[in-house]
């Protein structure tokens, strides 16, 4: 069964699609101004388009991570001045403080002060540090950057100036300082620190990248920071240190014990899309593990026991719902409201995801089971599309749907830039399945 909120959505959305529907889908959604992303004057974008009353929640301002998937996007749609004009201010970002990086590559500041490590969100009006304590534990979203940025130097689509190689190289210098593969982050939730699959896959990824550009320019004797040189050698070094780190951990994203341990986590879906690191037997066995342990009838959960936007949140205090995770959590046990097993937020970010992987599995194998995998999450996805009683406006692409008064409805960051740019790509790669057929 596949929920759709909106009823007006019923016409076009079809067990079986030919390219004609997807484009008739894609017309249908720019007029409802479903994929309006309205970026910042420097090209990033806010995580969420938000009205006055929800501007409390704080997605006004930009995330590193969510800038590179929509980035991504943007350069799967082909449109490639966004992409480029969007990392090249996030490499501006990092220049203005590459100091952080460098503090902890010279062992000056301990980088278990997670607010001494470079922040990973800040406002991209004026590309300024936010002064609020939060979890910048993140090595995921350093290794998104790394990783695309990367890649659009390695197609010519940046320009390789001596200071940009200087800042690339900060990157892995970090990545080793802080042993990266086994590193207790907070990863892609921002939350507890563990050691996370989903963390060290990213960074496995950037550096993966940085050496195929290395190599193919002949730029190692480019990149380094004072005396640090950074090799190829050097980066296979860290990258077959971080594998063999990953060669432990998955199909699971944290194998240490007791509450820090998670086998399910949807985070785990970018490994095979878009970063494309893992191999067949193990995408298969995160992705069977996402559908049968996480999915619901509204999306899929980030990971069981997830208490963010459980049921009857909004009741919590503004101060509580936005304050980091590890303080919330605390709240929430010494009030004895801790989760009930089912009720956790159901996001949307992820079905476009398995959308797409099953639609690449299409076209590499022209299998039809995968074709119709594909057209079922992007009816998943659809279905996620808000109604015209939604407060946030209809047909708006939700962060995640929880249970308020004993109903699922879009939470406060309704809409969400990920969320639109994870469909939009789906509905591109549905596109080009259809060709196929």
């Amino acid at each position: 069964m596949i929920v759709v909120n909106n009823e007006k959505l019923l016409d076009l959305i079809k067990s079986e699609y030919k390219t004609e529907d997807i484009h008739n889908l894609n017309v249908f959604l720019e007029k409802k101004n479903t994929f309006n992303f309205s970026p910042l004057d420097n090209g990033l974008f806010s995580a969420a388009i938000l009205k006055k009353e929800t501007e409390y929640i704080g997605y006004s301002s930009v995330w590193v991570r969510d800038n590179i998937h929509l980035a991504h996007t943007h350069y799967v749609l082909e449109k490639i001045d966004v992409a480029t004009k969007n990392v090249n201010s996030l490499m501006n970002y990092f220049k203005k403080y590459k100091w952080r990086f460098e503090n902890i590559i010279e062992g000056k500041i301990d980088p278990d002060n997670v607010m001494e490590r470079p922040h990973i969100r800040f406002d991209g009006h004026n590309l300024q540090e936010i002064d609020r304590k939060w979890e910048h534990a993140q090595n995921d979203a350093l290794g998104y950057f790394l990783w695309f940025y990367c890649k659009l130097a390695r197609k010519k689509l940046l320009k390789l100036q001596p200071d940009v190689l200087r800042i690339l190289a900060l990157f892995p210098l970090y990545f080793q300082k802080i042993h990266y593969w086994k590193d207790e982050d907070s990863g892609h939730w921002e939350e507890e620190r563990k050691i996370e699959a989903s963390s060290i896959g990213t960074v496995v990824a950037g550096l993966l990248q940085l050496k195929q550009l290395l190599t193919d320019n002949d730029l190692a004797s480019h990149c380094k920071y004072k005396d640090k040189l950074v090799t190829v050698e050097f980066l296979e070094d860290l990258i077959d240190t971080g594998k063999e780190s990953l060669d432990k951990i998955l199909p699971a994203e944290c194998i240490e014990p007791e509450t820090k341990k998670r086998q399910y986590d949807a985070a785990l879906l970018f490994l095979i899309y878009p970063l494309e690191i893992v191999e067949t037997e193990k995408a298969e066995l995160i992705l069977s593990d996402v559908i049968e342990n996480l999915q619901g009838n509204y999306g899929i959960r980030r990971y069981l026991g997830d208490s963010f936007w459980c049921r009857n949140y909004k009741k919590l205090p503004k101060e509580i719902r936005t304050i980091i995770s590890s303080d919330r959590e605390q709240w929430f046990k010494d009030r004895n409201q801790e989760l009930k097993k089912g009720e956790e937020a159901e996001w949307c970010i992820f079905d476009p995801i398995i959308s797409i992987i099953f639609g690449i599995k299409f076209q590499k194998t022209h299998n039809k089971k995968y074709l119709e995998q594909q057209t079922q999450y992007l009816n998943r996805s659809l279905g996620q599309l808000t109604n015209k009683d939604c407060e946030f406006g209809e047909f708006k692409c939700p962060e995640l749907y929880y249970i308020q008064n004993d109903r699922y409805i879009p939470n406060d960051a309704t809409p969400l830039l990920w969320t639109q740019g994870n469909l939009i790509k789906a509905l591109k790669i549905m596109e080009l399945s259809c060709k196929l057929i």
